[in-house]
């Protein structure tokens, strides 16, 4: 289980960021060729987007820099995301950024004089834009919000200082802090962020769990002010954007690029917060009897109904069973499964400085690049379900719409990773009859999918809104203010059936998403789709399965309401949310009946 460093890693366990460029020295070539692209660029249409047809051609070639732009973004960044220990990669990418931000900064006057056009020529533009029609008609959106196209400029050259409290955040998680051994009956285990997240938290022997728990939050005990300091920065920033763009209030401007109302975001925090805490006390319960726990507390929520039962799988045999189990999508999507694997789109290695959790990079219309730390366990393939989802999105809208549109708004993107875990798991329950197999499968949905969206970023994005809250009303957060609040909604949400040790509150120290803005809450929205898509594709079939990949390919063309529409749902009223709900009260019933039957528990 001891990390080992990015050199021994076995290359087959590695992306290949060769699919991008074939050497380094061809990324730079690249990028020298777009300063001067961009130079010709800027001359071209500075002080000259007046017009209708010019403000098109503009925005067309735009859309081409920026494509060929974030090739190279990809290329830097990808590699130092998998060993920020890396100091050669690190200055590598901070050169690659500052020269990108750069360029940015020189089109940074685009949007700008754009919108200085004459309203008729605005109106014309639209009429006539095909791959920028949308972006376009976005930017006008945007026109109240705008600053002068000087200010724009010196916000655009100021971005990277302004993704400051991102990276310090990163780099103290991911390079600084050191986690020391702990020892259980003698015996000592290495500890990691990876090491706690992907195997701790779910291992079966309590002693090791729990004392695992303690050594990890003990640790991060000691880096809680430095990490509240760059969250503090952070949000107090993203205010002061606000009130310069003249937003009413924060939670209005993050809203506003995810084309959402205030409505909508809160009835995801305030219904699963009031509605689904019943149901997973029930499984909570269930696991404390089942274990013979002398009390259920938070080390102990991500443990198996059955650990007996959950055999390890190997890369090869998660290949089998990803590509099985999402074949439903048709051969074209089987086929990207099998591209994945075969050209190593997929980093599965476990080595020190790398980043935790999972996440899928898209390269334009060419590959996609998937992150996570694999530890031979069934949560490790929902984990390559989940993120070929967001493959197979980009190979769908990629193909069928331009840069500008092929990615959907924030509020529904973790929809299609969502619906390949639960289309996962559904071809998994049709296999076998058994019911200690189809109590596995059950339980991995509820421990592994519902959990990670419905609880985990739910009460983050329960805290992130209390967040903003306090600094809406002119306030700031401090390490102790953070923790108190975390502590109040994990409280709030698991009531007496679970204890909050000491150390839980500090979990809000382990989310990179909370630098992303309103980010946390999409989880649950992306899977209330998800969820509801396939109920239909598992009663309607092969229609269902084409509306799927209609929204699938519509990327950005429609709001979070149109796409859904596409997809069969009405997301402006609740009861998509609390259908959700309802199916995940009848999964854990389910769970709670079997374990029943095969092992005579009951809950009182």
């Amino acid at each position: 289980m001891e990390l080992c460093a990015r050199k021994d890693v076995p290359v087959e366990q590695t992306w290949d960021l060769s699919l991008i460029f074939a050497e380094e020295k061809l990324m730079w070539e690249e990028l020298d060729r777009m300063k001067g692209v961009v130079k010709q660029f800027a001359e071209t249409y500075a002080g000259k987007l007046n017009a209708a047809e010019t403000i098109v051609r503009c925005l067309d070639e735009m859309e081409i820099i920026q494509e060929k732009l974030a090739r190279i973004w990809s290329y830097s960044g990808l590699a130092l995301e998998a060993d920020y220990t890396d100091n050669a990669l690190r200055e590598r990418d901070e050169k690659v950024s500052d020269e990108i931000t750069r360029l940015y900064s020189d089109m940074a006057f685009v949007d700008s004089e754009i919108l200085l056009a004459p309203d008729a020529e605005l109106e014309a533009a639209v009429k006539i834009a095909k791959g920028c029609r949308i972006y376009l008609q976005d930017l006008i959106a945007k026109k109240a919000h705008m600053l002068s196209p000087e200010t724009e400029k010196v916000l655009t050259s100021l971005s990277r200082s302004l993704e400051v409290p991102y990276t310090v955040y990163n780099t103290m998680k991911l390079a600084d802090i050191s986690f020391d051994p702990f020892t259980v009956d003698g015996k000592e285990y290495p500890l990691g962020y990876s090491l706690f997240e992907d195997n701790y938290e779910l291992e079966a022997d309590t002693k090791v769990r729990r004392a695992a728990f303690r050594a990890f939050y003990d640790t991060l005990q000691k880096y809680k002010n430095t990490t509240a300091a760059a969250y503090n920065a952070c949000v107090t920033q993203e205010k002061t954007m606000s009130e310069l763009r003249k937003f009413n209030n924060v939670f209005d401007s993050l809203l506003f690029e995810q084309k959402v109302t205030r409505e909508m975001y809160d009835r995801q925090i305030d219904v699963i917060t009031e509605r689904l805490a019943p149901h997973m006390r029930r499984y909570a319960k269930l696991l404390q009897k089942k274990y013979k726990l002398d009390k259920m507390t938070f080390a102990d929520l991500k443990i198996a109904v059955d650990p007996e039962y959950d055999p390890k799988v190997t890369i090869e045999e998660s290949h089998q069973y990803v590509r099985e189990g999402l074949a439903i999508l048709g051969k074209d999507y089987v086929d990207m499964v099998d591209r994945a694997y075969r050209e190593r789109w997929i980093d599965f290695a476990r080595n020190v400085g790398k980043s935790t959790g999972g996440f899928c990079a898209d390269v334009f219309r060419q590959n996609s690049y998937i992150l996570l730390n694999w530890n031979d366990r069934m949560a490790d393939v929902f984990t390559i379900a989940h993120e070929l989802g967001h493959a197979g999105q980009s190979m769908y809208g990629d193909a069928a719409q331009s840069y500008y549109d092929c990615d959907p708004s924030m509020y529904l993107v973790e929809a299609p990773s969502t619906m390949n875990e639960l289309l996962l798991a559904n071809h998994l329950t049709h296999t076998k009859e058994d019911k200690r197999f189809r109590r596995w499968v059950l339980s991995n949905m509820i421990s592994n999918t519902y959990y990670h969206n419905f609880v985990t970023h739910l009460r983050e994005a329960w805290y992130q809104r209390e967040v903003y809250r306090i600094i809406d009303g002119g306030g700031s957060v401090n390490a102790d203010v953070l923790s108190d609040l975390f502590r109040k909604n994990l409280e709030l949400f698991w009531g007496d059936a679970v204890e909050i040790p000491e150390g839980a509150e500090l979990t809000w120290m382990r989310q990179p998403h909370y630098y992303m803005g309103l980010y946390p809450y999409t989880y649950s929205a992306g899977l209330t789709v998800a969820t509801q898509a396939m109920l239909r594709i598992e009663k309607e079939g092969e229609s269902a399965v084409q509306d799927w990949k209609n929204f699938l390919c519509a990327g950005a063309t429609q709001d979070p309401v149109g796409l859904a529409k596409i997809a069969g749902f009405d997301i402006t009223t609740d009861g998509p949310l609390n259908a959700t709900i309802d199916y995940i009260g009848s999964v854990i019933g389910e769970i709670c009946k079997l374990t029943e039957e095969i092992d005579g528990i009951t809950l009182d």
